[in-house]
């Protein structure tokens, strides 16, 4: 498989189609249950365990969606 041409073919679709696409792709990806294991030496499990324990310390200190998006919107 030529992934090159491959995503230069996906890059050709309209954003709804590469939506449905990756959507596909989840569902396949979930489908076999497959879920990739953390990295070594788990980088990814210390960040895990550092944002719940910040968030344990600071519980208030938290964005809901809506504000996150709003922030990103200003931004533009």
């Amino acid at each position: 498989m030529d992934i090159t041409a491959t995503l230069n073919e996906i890059a050709a679709l309209s954003i709804e189609e590469r939506i449905h696409l990756v959507q596909a792709i989840w569902d396949s990806i979930a489908a076999e249950q497959a879920y990739p294991d953390l990295t070594e030496p788990q980088p990814q499990k210390r960040e895990l365990d550092y944002r719940i324990d910040d968030y344990e310390k600071n519980p208030d200190n938290v964005l809901t969606w809506e504000e996150i998006k709003a922030s990103i919107k200003r931004q533009r």
